[in-house]
């Protein structure tokens, strides 16, 4: 008997750091899985740990068999990076099958590609497409449009990042080598409203954080897919990204290790505050959200934009978007408290 349609999501990249709490998760909100990947045994390993679930191996090179991972789905959602590899071709397959596409890409020109060449076909086709429904790129648009609130435009967008630590995954190693290979030794910056590749050194300065991190030393021009998502709906020509200095010599460390799970979801220790500082006029705003993990709570953010595309509440709307376009933002963030992300809208200043 197949897998009833309303309620199948295919997890490409199901056995993947980040895809096992994206599976966990969609089976916590009464959604079923459909394990996809291009590695047959780890699919069956992970299989073992969630009884009747299908297993559907498919390769971003071989489009028959991402037709077959996504037959009778609902929707699709990558975690399979790089996604400078698998996003156009998991996208046109969800294309094909008419079902919605959702990603948790960390690669700022992965992102930006996604908006740039697959925006008037999906829109064509009635299919919603939203990359980066993550903790870089959604979280942020999240919170940049809940602080903008009902004003037109933005001036400038400030967000900043301190992470307690940064143990990357295999993905974001992996990712991260494909980016710098795109990028030739530079680096991506977005200023007066567009992307630009530079040469200089990042310049480094300090943010005040809401309590408890506080003061605390930041690489600036940290820019993150939450460039792209803002960018592309909210009228913002200045967005400023900065990260904590330590986070960012733990990323780049030659040795790092991996993320170790510390408690019974199997979160590591990390613990993230991101601040989103949004300027309108004379007036500003800030939005403020706390949690642990960032690879976790990319799930309950992806899963929650599944959750409520199946659900009707994006309405008519199609192409390739961001959170914010499509969401009440205020009422998303919310929603999420549930499941470990705080969230805090200041008053205007």
């Amino acid at each position: 008997m197949g897998t009833s349609r309303a309620a199948a999501v295919t997890v490409f990249g199901a056995y993947g750091h980040t895809g096992r709490f994206v599976v966990s998760e969609l089976l916590q909100r009464g959604l079923i899985p459909i394990l996809s990947g291009r590695d047959p045994d780890k699919l069956r390993a992970l299989a073992e740990g969630f009884p009747g679930l299908e297993v559907r191996p498919a390769s971003a090179d071989d489009p028959a068999s991402l037709d077959r991972a996504l037959d009778g789905a609902a929707a699709v959602i990558n975690c399979a990076g790089p996604f400078a590899v698998t996003a156009a071709p998991v996208i046109e397959a969800a294309l094909r099958a008419r079902i919605a596409y959702l990603d948790v890409a960390g690669e700022v020109e992965a992102v930006a590609d996604t908006f740039a060449h697959f925006a008037e076909r999906a829109r064509g086709t009635g299919i919603l497409v939203v990359p980066a429904m993550a903790f870089y790129g959604g979280l942020g648009d999240l919170l940049a449009t809940a602080a903008l609130g009902d004003a037109p435009a933005a001036d400038e967008v400030h967000l900043a990042f301190a992470l307690s630590s940064w143990q990357p995954t295999a993905g974001t190693r992996g990712s991260g080598q494909v980016s710098r290979s795109r990028r030739e030794g530079r680096r991506l910056v977005y200023a007066k409203g567009r992307l630009e590749l530079r040469t200089d050194q990042a310049p480094t300065g300090r943010w005040t954080f809401p309590a408890p991190v506080g003061d605390r030393p930041v690489i600036g021009e940290f820019t993150t897919t939450d460039s792209v998502t803002i960018a592309h709906h909210l009228s913002a020509p200045d967005i400023h990204t900065c990260m904590t200095l330590e986070a960012v010599k733990d990323v780049l460390a030659p040795d790092a290790e991996p993320p170790r799970p510390v408690d019974e979801r199997g979160r590591s220790a990390q613990t993230f505050l991101v601040d989103v500082v949004v300027r309108a006029g004379g007036t500003r705003r800030r939005a403020v959200a706390r949690g642990q993990d960032i690879y976790a709570v990319s799930a309950p953010l992806v899963v929650e934009a599944v959750s409520r595309i199946l659900a009707g509440e994006a309405g008519t709307a199609a192409g390739v978007v961001a959170p914010g376009e499509i969401f009440d933002a205020h009422a998303f963030l919310r929603s999420l408290a549930p499941h470990h992300l705080s969230y805090e809208l200041g008053r205007a200043y």
